[in-house]
């Protein structure tokens, strides 16, 4: 029992009273800004002048799912720069009057056009200011927008993470079980794993398993190292001798196990008959079952 249900239980034992957190209501997002009219999203139409980065690498998993031990570990590399969660998708711009759309359109640009190259310019600088080679994003929310990353930068190349969808959802409940119940966090999962599973489909790219990596890191990083054309180095092990940056909640892993600078065991697989049946499918599709 955690230390927080003991003193809840020994006080609503003593006084018949217990501490429960106010949850307010979540606050609405902004309106997103008009699109302009006949919109298309597509690849550069200059590659040359569209776009700054070359051959950027995304990290696509699921919440939960060692995302930010595999970044921190790439991010120990002297030639990848892992940052933290960028979250840079939701970066929209605003063309509100019609002399500029009108201008926008006779430059050859549509709306999604002008976000693809904000996009790419602030990942770029971030790139730059590393001094390294490979930019690697790893936001989780990134495998809902596969189609339009993979279309932003054609030669993107894809890192797909993947763990036990069970134990995911468990993960991700008991971060949070009052806010997070079991009920929610099992269709929670499976809505990663089946945008993650039809990106693996559709472009391609490395698979590596959350299991593996923390069993046998060595072999899962020098797979990536290959696949990235970069050489091993065996300091990537040791993340905790590198500088990350803070790990902050809301833009990666912020708990205790992160924190320790090593590489922790991972939780023991669950049991074939402890898996929902609405999960079976995707555990016997990631050889779980």
């Amino acid at each position: 029992m955690k230390w927080k249900q003991v003193v809840n239980s020994t006080l609503e034992g003593v006084t018949g009273y217990a501490i429960k957190r106010v949850r307010l209501p979540p606050k609405p997002l902004p309106p997103l800004p008009p699109r302009m009219p006949d919109d298309m999203i597509r690849g550069p139409v200059d590659a040359a002048a569209d776009r700054l980065l070359r051959e950027p690498v995304f990290l696509l998993a699921s919440v939960r799912s060692g995302s930010t031990l595999l970044r921190v570990m790439l991010n120990s590399h002297s030639h990848l720069h892992a940052p933290h969660e960028t979250h840079f998708r939701r970066m929209t711009v605003n063309l509100p009057t019609d002399p500029l759309q009108q201008a926008l359109t006779a430059l050859g640009h549509t709306h999604s056009d002008v976000e693809h190259i904000l996009w790419d310019r602030m990942l770029h600088r971030e790139l730059l200011r590393s001094g390294k080679k490979i930019l690697v994003e790893k936001t989780p929310s990134n495998v809902f927008a596969w189609k339009r990353i993979s279309t932003c930068w054609p030669d993107a190349r894809f890192v797909f993470l993947i763990r036990h969808p069970l134990s995911i959802a468990t993960s991700w409940h008991e971060a949070d079980p009052e806010a997070r119940p079991m009920e929610e966090a099992i269709p929670h999962a499976l809505r990663y794993a089946t945008y993650l599973e039809e990106a693996r489909q559709k472009v391609g790219g490395l698979t590596v398993t959350y299991e593996r990596l923390t069993s046998n890191p060595e072999a899962e990083l020098r797979a990536i190292c290959d696949r990235l054309g970069v050489p091993w180095e065996p300091g990537i092990l040791r993340y905790g001798d590198h500088d990350h940056g803070t790990f902050v909640k809301g833009i990666g892993d912020w708990r205790d196990k992160i924190q320790t600078g090593t590489v922790q065991p991972g939780r023991e697989l669950p049991e074939p008959d402890e898996v929902p049946e609405e999960m079976r499918e995707m555990c016997a599709k990631w050889g779980y079952l």
